[in-house]
């Protein structure tokens, strides 16, 4: 039995076989180092500048709140000793313009957003079935959005006068309310002053949150619909057991955002006072929310700790409302599958 011996390659080999050997021997060249680079280094260049502006203009900000809350920073005293600990906090408890700007801020806060996200969701399944010139209805419904917030909340403020808004003239025609004296007076009590905010905030952002819904709707494969229509379901039943779980991540999206913006409620309560530079939402607060008494309380009455402490109990109110919201909502509408 003969066995054969390995020949290791001579160093004076020439031609494809020494190529073949010394490749590995080589050192990187500029392409190769550039292919790491780009593999390694530059998605995080990329999404630095992101970072660089969050730092800058969020979190410093955020922890220099954080700092000021702390303080007795009031613009009109400076000798008032440097710290103040958690007597800002403390404050909060017994403060009655606080809780009445929560309290106000919390009913404009449901009836914004209920209504605004249980339209969006027909509107959107209106929207989803074969129409016609249906660009131009999903257009329509986004002008809303588009609109100058200042703009529409000036229109709308006029639109609730009690002389000669065309809201008290709409609801004469129908039977309620009336005209002269008789007319409702949307600024005098709690009730009127949040239907008629709550219907500003409704008009900008039901179509916004519709066609977030119907982009979600569109990624619903039609077959699902068909079997259900086979089995006797009817376009509503269809709506509530079919597409809202299947939507569901945009749903809670979409409850997140409303929350967030329903509890920071500030230029549509500003303008609608006829007497916006006092930001005090009405002769007695009846629809003054958080974000302007924070305003109020930091730029009117200069006592700017006082306002970062108010900031830090709305971020933190924030945070348990948006969670609360989003465990429901998982809740409910998983519980519909």
């Amino acid at each position: 039995m003969s066995t054969t011996r390995a020949v290791p390659p001579s160093p004076h080999r020439t031609g494809p076989e020494r190529d073949a050997s010394g490749a590995g021997d080589r050192s990187p060249g500029w392409r190769d180092r550039l292919y790491r680079f780009d593999l390694r280094y530059l998605p995080y260049l990329m999404v630095a500048p992101f970072f660089l502006l969050f730092g800058v203009f969020g979190l410093f900000p955020l922890l220099f709140n954080g700092v000021v809350a702390l303080r007795n920073y009031r613009l009109d005293d400076p000798t008032l000793p440097y710290w103040a600990g958690l007597a800002n906090f403390t404050r909060l408890g017994g403060d009655e313009d606080f809780w009445n700007a929560l309290y106000n801020t919390f009913g404009i806060f449901l009836l914004s957003s209920v209504p605004q996200l249980l339209l969006a969701l027909v509107v959107a399944s209106l929207l989803n079935r074969r129409l016609r010139a249906q660009t131009w209805w999903r257009v329509g419904v986004l002008l809303p959005y588009v609109t100058p917030i200042v703009a529409s909340t000036m229109v709308f403020s006029v639109f609730f006068s009690r002389s000669f808004g065309m809201a008290n003239w709409l609801l004469a025609e129908v039977g309620i309310g009336g005209t002269g004296d008789a007319a409702i007076d949307w600024r005098a009590d709690k009730p009127h002053a949040w239907i008629a905010i709550a219907t500003m905030v409704n008009w900008k952002w039901i179509g916004y949150n519709a066609l977030l819904y119907l982009a979600a709707m569109q990624s619903i494969p039609r077959d699902v619909y068909e079997a259900s229509a086979i089995d006797g379901a009817g376009p509503w039943r269809q709506l509530w057991r079919i597409t809202v779980p299947m939507i569901q991540p945009v749903i809670v999206f979409t409850v997140v955002l409303s929350t967030i913006g329903g509890l920071q409620l500030f230029t549509e309560p500003m303008l609608f006072d006829l007497n916006a530079q006092a930001a005090t939402g009405g002769p007695n607060g009846e629809w003054q929310t958080i974000a302007q008494l924070i305003y109020k309380v930091g730029w009117k009455d200069l006592n700017l700790g006082y306002a970062a402490a108010m900031s830090w109990a709305l971020f933190l109110i924030i945070l348990l409302v948006t969670g609360l919201n989003t465990l429901l909502t998982n809740r409910l509408s998983g519980g519909r599958r």
